[in-house]
């Protein structure tokens, strides 16, 4: 079996395309239901399926009998799924197999992979995507393993080394952004647009810095007002939003809406209304909640996720210390699941050939035994303590060569040897 990634993150592939494949939690559930593994269209060729879908990634791990067959399948899923021509993203993707896929999942958990390196985020994001999979029959006993070890990795990472002292997110440092791009920030009238986890980790930041005037707008009041609540803040909902934008020095919009909510024509009224004041929008959803086409407008500062990572570089000179030490971790956590993995390729054929070896010894021996009816009970057994041990001895020198040949890079060619040599079906 093959445990294999199809992907594109941060490193390879712009907010705009990012945008269009990643998948909400009610799309998720939908996408991995139809594909239903084992119970419907791919099963041929997928056995097990996880979805990682997050701000700055999308990666489609799958455990497959064929490694080519596989991955066409992913590919055609993820065009179907997402309704996007593979025209427009094929060329940002990433296919990685056994050991590179396993490591690779790890880093992401560790932090090592993420565009602010160590951030505490994707961890809880890595294991939501393996709870999401079982509910709809999709994930098996291998991605669940895998996730596991990734999950172990980042939990000894944060742990065991410093990768995420000083903590950095995403939204601690699109705050520091504002703060630069605003000219400071304690008398700054600030709109957090969404109320989810990323919007109160703004909300924290902003405070610590001296943000007094602080509105959270969201979809539904309720929301709003619970995070305005904790923070000190005034809630408003969507249908005010013009209202906010036009009194605010600086907008930072995190919602999960598949569209743009603040759109160039909103952004325009709300500029018309305070012309002689700049207004910073600071959009660090994916999908985008601000229409680039702000970007254009007089008065108007606009940063996507995309210009918050170009940002980043030198940011965090302290974390990277740690990297070697977590690399060591990923590495240990990525040798274990292999080994166990191998061991389901062997295990079967270990069991395969001593119930082989003992279905022939006791069918010989009844046949000896049927010849020689005066034997007593206690020569009886001494012919079957006898054999048993033959066969055992027999056996354990290529039992044991088995496993260490399991232990290689390749050793799907030394167990196919066995089994043609001891006539062992598959």
């Amino acid at each position: 079996m093959h445990l294999l990634c199809l992907g594109l993150s941060h490193h390879t592939a712009p907010v705009a395309i990012r945008e269009k494949l990643n998948y909400s939690p009610r799309a998720l559930t939908s996408a991995l239901a139809r594909l239903g593994c084992g119970h419907g269209a791919g099963a041929a060729d997928l056995a097990e399926l996880v979805i990682l879908s997050t701000c700055n990634r999308l990666e489609l791990y799958a455990a497959a009998p064929h490694e080519a067959a596989a991955f066409a399948t992913l590919l055609d899923f993820l065009e179907e799924t997402r309704g996007v021509p593979r025209a427009e993203f094929a060329e940002h993707l990433y296919r990685l197999a056994g050991v590179e896929a396993v490591t690779h999942l790890s880093r992401v958990a560790a932090g090592l992979d993420s565009m602010i390196l160590g951030e505490p985020q994707v961890l809880g994001q890595v294991a939501e995507a393996l709870q999401a999979a079982p509910a709809q029959l999709a994930a098996g006993p291998i991605l669940s393993a895998a996730f596991r070890a990734a999950l172990r990795a980042g939990k000894r990472a944060r742990a065991e080394t410093a990768i995420s002292r000083n903590p950095a997110t995403v939204s601690s440092m699109a705050v520091k952004l504002a703060e630069t791009a605003a000219g400071g920030l304690a008398a700054r009238s600030v709109v957090i647009v969404g109320a989810g986890e990323i919007a109160e980790l703004a909300a924290e930041a902003l405070r610590a810095r001296g943000v007094s005037q602080l509105v959270v707008v969201n979809r539904t009041l309720a929301r709003a007002a619970q995070l305005a609540e904790r923070w000190g803040a005034r809630a408003l909902t969507f249908e005010r939003l013009g209202e906010a934008l036009a009194e605010a020095d600086i907008v930072l919009s995190s919602t999960d809406a598949p569209h743009f909510v603040i759109s160039a024509d909103l952004a325009r009224a709300a500029l018309a209304r305070r012309p002689d004041r700049p207004l910073v929008f600071i959009d660090i959803a994916v999908p985008r909640d601000v229409d680039p086409g702000v970007r254009q407008l007089p008065g108007a500062h606009y940063f996507d996720i995309d210009d918050l990572a170009a940002r980043l570089n030198g940011a965090l000179r302290e974390r990277q210390q740690e990297v070697p030490r977590v690399e060591a971790i990923v590495a240990e956590e990525a040798s274990i699941f292999l080994d166990w993995l191998r061991s389901l390729e062997v295990a079967p054929l270990i069991s395969s050939l001593r119930a082989k070896a003992k279905a022939i010894r006791r069918a010989e021996v009844e046949k000896t035994l049927r010849r020689l009816p005066r034997l007593t009970e206690a020569e009886r057994r001494q012919i079957e303590t006898m054999t048993e041990a033959l066969v055992s001895k027999l056996l354990h020198a290529p039992t044991q060569r088995l496993k260490a040949e399991n232990q290689q890079d390749n050793p799907a060619h030394y167990a196919a040897t066995v089994r043609d040599l001891f006539a062992l079906s598959d």
